[in-house]
């Protein structure tokens, strides 16, 4: 009988070429994840991971490292994934409840730029497999298992972003199956560690742990074939009480990125937060108040944001960004939300604790969820002189449905790299988009992040 990791290393395999809008959205990821671990590479968090492993980093190191140096795959996967989620500005990707391309770009890019043997198309390709099996294991238990509590980035993330980079290492159907079956031992992550640096070493850990098992698949080392559906495996274990399993496992023609698409982040902070600012961002824009109208604003979310939000008074940074309160009251005094906004002196300043103790959150009830996978998030808003407006939003901007502008991008991207300490003219946004079509991955960035430039 065929198993469950069997039949998506198939689909996989299977998939031998892709539409120009799979291919554009692909590159689209792979460029503003890139811009994420930019951005990232300064922060605390895979500062403190590349400090643990200082000794592992030189000069010479077969893979390059966005904080600095070259590594084994193994750490160049830890840090830069790592940093690639470090500052929440990644992308999500709602079938897995995952931060898909911050695990599987770290783990592409540590191989790819660790050989010219990876060109831009392989990477793509890589990409794309990668997000299907995240999408595949994320049918049998999600949203259970993202209820339960498990972060879907570092235990859904993990197992894709293997397939992903055995098919970048040219494995076959087998050694495919084995590697997520690997990835499976490796995975784990409690969403309990939110609004600490422990959250995107999530991210970094899922990353390095897809690139070990793609090797030790390459390698010849088995593991049971059937360890997502069997008993004391992945469903069994980590599913949740409403996980639906994988009999009804198929596949559309078009590609997941296609049909479901991931949300580029407009906002640097959790996505739980972001339908409600989007949502009370629109009810400012249309009624043309300022936060000293407001009396009162209510929010209704889904259970897991709820969860996800467990700082309304944060103390620094980390917490800011899992901080209903603060997220929501810091948008509409500025209008939006920027890096900036998520620093450990930003993070405290008193101007908007106003605000912020005039905000409420409460969630669906377990009937209200129940069967539905998404439900929209409300806001309401009261302000002094009487008026009450209320809206909703399903999808955040950055979703397929509410996509961003190429200019949005641009702007994003030149964020990134200006937080960095770099210039715009250092890293562009076109020599980054190179990446994903020249015939070595590596030659290009080791002309943009060394200063020898590629032929």
């Amino acid at each position: 009988m065929t198993t469950v990791l069997e039949k998506i290393a198939r689909q996989l395999m299977s998939r031998t070429s892709f539409s120009a809008l799979a291919m554009e959205r692909a590159e689209d990821a792979i460029v503003d994840t890139i811009g994420c671990m930019i951005a990232g590479m300064n922060d605390a968090a895979p500062q403190s991971v590349a400090a643990a492993f200082a000794n592992e980093i030189k000069p010479d190191g077969p893979s390059l490292v966005f904080t600095g140096g070259r590594a084994s795959r193994s750490v160049a996967a830890l840090i830069n994934g790592t940093a690639a989620h470090c500052l929440d500005f990644d992308d999500n990707f709602h079938p897995a409840r995952a931060h898909a391309s911050a695990v599987l770009v770290p783990a592409l890019l540590s191989v790819a730029t660790s050989s010219n043997d990876f060109s831009g198309p392989m990477l793509v390709r890589a990409y794309l497999a990668g997000l299907e099996a995240q999408s595949s294991v994320g049918v049998g238990t999600i949203p259970s298992h993202y209820n339960r509590g498990w972060h879907g980035t570092s235990t859904i993330g993990c197992i894709g972003a293997a397939a992903g980079v055995a098919v970048l290492l040219g494995l076959d159907e087998a050694q495919i199956s084995h590697a997520m079956s690997l990835a499976t031992s490796m995975a784990s992550g409690p969403k309990g560690q939110f609004g600490t640096g422990a959250k995107p070493l999530h991210a970094g850990i899922a990353a390095r742990n897809a690139v070990e098992a793609a090797l030790l698949a390459q390698s010849g080392l088995a593991a049971r074939l059937d360890i997502l559906e069997r008993p004391q495996g992945f469903l069994d274990l980590f599913g949740g009480d409403e996980a639906t399993g994988w009999t009804d496992l198929s596949w559309d023609e078009k590609h997941i990125i296609e049909t479901r698409g991931l949300v580029t982040k407009l906002h640097p902070c959790c996505a739980s937060t972001h339908r409600a600012i989007d949502a009370a961002l629109d009810l400012q824009k249309e009624h043309g108040f300022s936060v000293e109208d407001i009396q009162r604003i209510d929010t209704k979310v889904g259970r897991s944001a709820v969860d996800n939000l467990a700082y309304p008074d944060p103390s620094d940074e980390m917490q800011a960004r899992f901080s209903m309160q603060y997220c929501l009251a810091v948008a509409l005094t500025n209008g939006g939300l920027s890096l900036g906004d998520f620093t450990p002196q930003a993070a405290i300043r008193p101007e908007p604790r106003c605000l912020m103790a005039k905000i409420t959150m409460t969630s669906y009830s377990v009937e209200e969820e129940r069967g539905v996978e998404r439900l929209p998030h409300h806001v309401h808003i009261a302000l002094k002189d009487g008026r009450r407006f209320s809206t909703e939003r399903l999808h955040a901007n950055g979703a397929i449905q509410r996509p961003l502008t190429d200019a949005q991008k641009l702007a994003k991207f030149k964020d990134c790299v200006r937080w960095s300490g770099r210039q715009d003219t250092d890293v562009t946004y076109a020599s980054i988009k190179r990446l994903c079509s020249e015939d070595s991955v590596k030659a290009i960035t080791d002309g943009l992040f060394t200063g020898r430039h590629s032929s």
